[in-house]
């Protein structure tokens, strides 16, 4: 490569990490310094409003640390809108996502930017092992295909955020005005050209982890429905098939009835198929208003994040 220094930024999304920013800070100049005779670099943090002593730890680094900057939101705005937030703070001609836990090695960014040195605009980290339990780990990896088998895009397998997106993925990314945000499924759909790479997921050595399982639901409900609308296709086939069946059993009720065919009270049928419609209407009507509330949100065009605060960084 000749020419200028490449500038990467390096993203970071926080909430209440405040144990994990000094140890991430050194582990990203550690693999950045080295590289200084080829690219220059910024580290962004976006604090999703920590509630502990999070920003005060970034606004120490900003202030001895010219290469890192940070921006704090007025309350939480959910995990996939701060790293977009990241992306749309940074100014480099790639950037790489990475979890303040340090359970995805900042060693691989070396190979990350030799692969968008060849061309390749995303290059993503793929789970080949994971430091958790393995009912937690065969649930995600059917989710990963579940979503991918249910959608028109072909998303990877095993890729969480760990991944490497160039300028030109940055500017798409800024144009997304979208409530849900599902950021791994935006881009894979964009299709750009896109590498994966294997690598072991670590322990988190400090503090646990605020992704709640409630919280990762939420992320593989939005992974759903921000790709898919084959619940809806469900809903309307299934509709389809008990509306043939129910009309199959009217009709031979009405010719046994005809035919002089003698009936019990119908107290459990009618029972059965009453709450058979009752449920059948509440699980679609189910379906059918998460899909309007998002077109609800969507038109209200409120704004992605506020931001309270911003260190290093213009106003």
């Amino acid at each position: 490569m000749t020419g200028a220094r490449r500038l990467v930024s390096i993203v970071i999304p926080v909430f209440n990490e405040e144990s994990n920013v000094m140890p991430v800070h050194a582990a990203v100049r550690a693999v950045m310094e080295p590289l200084r005779d080829r690219y220059d670099y910024e580290i962004v943090f976006t604090d999703n409003h920590s509630t502990d002593g999070t920003f005060a730890a970034l606004s120490a680094l900003a202030g001895s640390d010219p290469y890192v900057k940070a921006v704090r939101f007025w309350k939480n705005v959910g995990f996939q809108r701060s790293i977009l937030q990241g992306f749309a703070a940074s100014k480099g001609d790639a950037a790489i996502q990475l979890d303040a836990d340090l359970q995805d090695p900042p060693e691989l960014i070396p190979e990350f930017l030799q692969r968008w040195e060849e061309g390749f605009d995303v290059v993503y980290g793929v789970r080949r092992s994971r430091q958790e339990g393995w009912l937690l780990t065969m649930m995600r990896k059917a989710y990963y295909r579940l979503v991918d088998a249910m959608s028109a895009d072909d998303l990877p397998h095993d890729a969480g955020d760990f991944r490497l997106i160039s300028r030109r993925v940055i500017d798409e990314l800024a144009s997304i005005r979208d409530h849900h945000p599902y950021i791994r499924g935006t881009v894979a759909s964009l299709g750009l050209p896109q590498v994966g790479i294997p690598y072991d997921r670590n322990k988190r050595l400090h503090d646990t982890s605020k992704f709640s399982k409630r919280k990762l639901f939420e992320l593989a409900f939005d992974g759903v429905l921000a790709h898919s609308i084959v619940p809806l296709r469900i809903a309307t086939y299934t509709g389809l098939a008990v509306t043939v069946a129910m009309v199959v059993a009217i009709i031979g009720y009405v010719t046994a009835f005809a035919l002089g065919q003698e009936w019990p009270r119908g107290f459990a049928t009618t029972t059965v198929l009453l709450l058979l419609g009752i449920a059948l209407n509440a699980l679609f009507l189910g379906i059918i208003g998460e899909y309007i509330g998002r077109i609800y949100q969507q038109v209200r065009s409120e704004p992605r994040v506020l931001v309270e605060r911003r260190l290093n960084l213009p106003e």
